[in-house]
């Protein structure tokens, strides 16, 4: 047991020594089998149907990006011994890269290919390609994006695949992207396609163990939807966020249990000191002289409110969004969080009560109906985007009203009344909950 401990010392997770190396009682994990079956009627866990049709999904995919990139060689004239190894992959990333996907979620996905595809051809001949497809449907390509994408339907399932070409004649099967040379030379968007899936794979080799990892996580990202906190576009928290704050959970307390994980969770971020940044590993120096976040060359990181910092170079903060208000929502929600898994651990409640929404119609005595609305739905997919991209401007004007203490805004947006529509009008709206 002593030399297993030592071992285990030497093996440091993330930039500090664990707070406890205990391991799970039998009530620990008796806790975690009740948290795992209060997780099952939310349609958090997909049946090996559905995982299998996902993987024909991507292998399909796979297969496609593979006879588009030939196409192109023989377009371009390429010799065949350089078409026929040119390769080309599917990586997939975010939420079913991690393991925590829910039933009917969609798949993010990366297309890495050689270096005689060019990103227009990804965006012309590729969405050309993807159109004429059995089973392929809704393509649309957002190429001004902040990471250019194409969003499409295949078999059912919602799928936005992002493009990088690396400098290389061939892409073989094995690529390893956690590789930083790999970034070398290339254009700005490539390295912001890649980074998705660099950051996905570097949090799962940091947590100490990926299963507690992801029934936490799963946990976690159910909590924060409930409780209407789980939006980065709004300046609540993101995906990759929740992730990065659990794999740190993880890392300070590496042998314990899923359900001791998600009190252990709300204890450490109920009492977090921020603007002190959350970080996985140290930061790496890098010879690529890439823009990355550091307040001490940077002045603008300093006024961030609530930094995550992801950990695969060059590192960034996946909360710039943040605004005071949202972070004082989120602080009261781990408050709140805290104090419903002491119950839970101490019988007095089960695990249904953590993921209780809250009444966000009678929390404030003030309240803004923010309304966008369109002729068709094809323009109001495009308008409801950019509106509810701009909301968090409207919270940070209304935050430097001096009678406004909190602005609260709730990540769901309700559909129109039919009475409050005009004939062939889309409506959609957002409430927004102020203390004055």
């Amino acid at each position: 047991r002593n030399d297993h401990l030592e071992v285990q010392a030497q093996k440091c997770f993330g930039i500090t020594s664990p707070i406890s190396w205990a391991g799970p009682k039998e009530s620990d994990k008796i806790c975690t089998e009740k948290l795992i079956e209060a997780l099952q009627p939310f349609g958090i866990f997909e049946d090996d149907e559905e995982l299998s049709h996902r993987m024909f999904v991507l292998g399909k995919l796979n297969s496609l990006v593979k006879e588009w990139i030939a196409e192109l060689g023989e377009i371009k004239s390429l010799p065949s011994t350089t078409i026929s190894s040119a390769g080309g992959k599917i990586f997939t990333f975010g939420s079913y890269r991690l393991g925590v996907h829910t039933k009917g979620s969609d798949i993010d996905a990366l297309c890495v290919a050689p270096r005689h595809v060019e990103r227009s051809d990804f965006f012309q001949s590729f969405v050309e390609k993807l159109k004429l497809q059995d089973g392929i449907r809704n393509v649309r390509a957002v190429e001004d994006a902040f990471v250019p994408v194409i969003k499409f339907e295949f078999l059912k399932i919602e799928i936005d695949l992002v493009f990088a070409r690396l400098p290389l004649q061939c892409i073989p099967d094995n690529m390893d992207l956690r590789d930083d040379s790999r970034l070398k030379n290339l254009d700005i968007r490539c390295i912001r396609s890649l980074n998705g899936c660099r950051v996905t794979d570097e949090i799962l080799h940091l947590v100490p163990n990926r299963n507690n990892f992801r029934i936490t996580l799963r946990a976690v990202k159910l909590w924060a939807k409930k409780r209407g906190i789980y939006s980065n576009i709004l300046g609540f928290l993101g995906g990759v966020s929740w992730a990065m704050l659990v794999a740190r959970t993880c890392q300070l307390y590496p042998n314990a249990a899923a359900s001791t994980l998600v009190h252990k969770f709300f204890l450490v971020f109920s009492k977090w000191e921020w603007p002190n940044p959350v970080l996985l590993k140290h930061p790496e120096e890098s010879n690529l002289n890439l823009p990355v976040w550091d307040p001490r060359v940077n002045p603008a990181d300093r006024y961030h409110l609530m930094p995550i910092i992801t950990p695969a170079y060059p590192q960034q903060n996946s909360t710039f969004n943040t605004s005071t208000s949202t972070r004082a929502v989120m602080m009261e929600e781990f408050r709140h969080g805290l104090a419903v898994t002491y119950e839970i651990l101490q019988g007095k409640a089960d695990w249904m009560k953590l993921f209780d929404p809250p009444n966000f119609f009678q929390k404030y005595k003030h309240y803004i109906v923010l309304i966008a609305t369109t002729a068709s739905e094809e323009h109001h997919l495009e308008w409801f985007g950019l509106v509810e991209s701009k909301i968090r401007v409207l919270v940070g004007n209304l935050e430097r009203n001096e009678f406004i203490t909190l602005a609260h805004v709730n990540p769901q947006s309700f559909p129109g009344n039919r009475e409050l529509c005009k004939d062939n009008e889309h409506l959609s709206m957002w409430f927004l909950g102020n203390n004055l």
